[in-house]
């Protein structure tokens, strides 16, 4: 089974930082989107 749950992503100048509000400790960066969301944990 698998769980889904929702990133918000936000720009701080040249980065992209990943959160999702469910779970507090889960955050990531990157320099793209993508990288900020895969980079999430």
């Amino acid at each position: 089974m698998r769980n889904e749950f929702t990133a918000i992503v936000e720009q701080d100048g040249e980065w992209f930082i990943a959160y999702s509000p469910g779970i507090p400790e889960a955050n990531g960066q990157g320099h793209t989107i993508e990288e900020a969301r895969q980079s999430l944990r």
